[in-house]
């Protein structure tokens, strides 16, 4: 074998050699998940018998009347509720390991095709060097997987966990339909709230998953819409200002500007503790360029060498392959500052 052909060699076992290593921690998640799902499920089934047993009991004291006693009753509906609340905890738990046993498993999937591809040296395509493709692969995997996981979060934490708290509101305001009007009304305009306050959460995770305004409208409608709403959301101070033609650009080069800036004002929200966040879209006739600047802690500009910010480095990687180019200015305590351009050749 010559040098060269080592040469060749040695990205791609390298890059084998790291999917294997992610792929192995991979499974071992899983296996853990597994066992605390099996576990999780007996607590569930132990927990349902007691809630019936309990649920039956109070009914027999609602039966009695007046014969039962009045601190019986408290007790009995007090257990019973006690009962519910902790079997609907429990469940809300199974249902977020169900989640990550599912991602997990995704997960398992796609870097098995990928060492699958790796081994059989397949993975070369036109325009890339074997080189760069198998740690692009192993970026994109990786950044989508991460997403997938914090959007599963989100659901978990915000819609599924409110919904599990609709249904024991519901059942609190039933049982209290027949013991005391007014609480029960309370309730009910409690509920009310809740479930307005949730739905405009649902609507605004539906505009991140993907804004139908984005296929209707267009890139810089959507963005204006989204910084709004990112404003209200996060309390940042982020402005934007919008500079050349507002037309129509390919679909995905619109989806692509539109993801770039969602990534960079959420790194600039969750990771930079920034307090203000100026951004510039620049739509020429040839041209696309985006310029996304906070007032952060920075970091070293290694770390995106190193690939230990995949969003970044995502980002760049789709930049670059559009035959774009990417600029990143940043230091510790001196803020990130983000640019990057792309040929707008070809817009509708």
């Amino acid at each position: 074998m010559t040098n060269t052909e080592e040469q060749t060699l040695n990205p791609i076992e390298e890059a084998r050699k790291s999917i294997q290593t992610s792929l192995d921690e991979t499974n071992r998640s899983l296996r853990e998940v597994t066992l605390m799902i099996e576990q999780s499920q007996v607590e569930v089934g132990k927990l349902t018998q007691r809630n019936a047993a309990i649920t039956a009991h109070l009914q027999q004291v609602q039966a009695q009347g007046n014969a039962a006693e009045i601190e019986e009753v408290r007790m009995a509906y007090a257990s019973a509720l006690d009962a519910q609340q902790r079997l609907f905890v429990m469940r809300g738990q199974l249902e977020k390991l169900q989640s990550d046993q599912s991602h997990l498993e995704q997960n398992s999937t796609s870097l098995k095709d990928v060492l699958t591809l790796l081994q059989s040296r397949d993975v070369a395509m036109p325009g890339t060097s074997q080189k760069s493709q198998p740690a692009g692969m192993e970026m994109i995997i990786q950044a989508q997987e991460a997403e997938r996981q914090r959007l599963s979060r989100q659901m978990h934490d915000g819609p599924a966990q409110a919904l599990s708290n609709f249904i024991l509101q519901t059942e609190i305001a039933m049982r209290l339909m027949d013991l005391d009007v007014a609480q029960a009304r309370e309730e009910l305009s409690s509920l009310k709230a809740s479930a307005m306050g949730t739905f405009q959460k649902v609507r605004n995770f539906i505009f991140e998953l993907r804004p139908m305004m984005l296929d209707d409208l267009g890139l810089v409608p959507t963005i204006k819409r989204y910084v709004d709403t990112f404003k209200e959301q996060t309390g940042l101070e982020v402005t934007l200002a919008v500079t050349g033609q507002e037309r129509r650009l390919e679909s995905y080069l619109e989806v692509m500007v539109f993801r770039a800036v969602q990534e960079l004002l959420g790194n600039a929200a969750r990771h930079s503790q920034a307090s203000m966040v100026k951004a510039q879209l620049d739509v020429s006739e040839s041209a696309i360029k985006v310029v996304v600047d906070d007032n952060g802690k920075g970091f070293s500009p290694e770390v995106l060498d190193q690939g230990n910010s995949l969003g970044l480095g995502l980002i760049r990687e789709r930049v670059e392959m559009l035959g774009g180019s990417f600029d990143l200015t940043t230091m510790v305590g001196k803020g990130t500052r983000v640019t990057f351009s792309l040929p707008a050749s070809g817009v509708a």
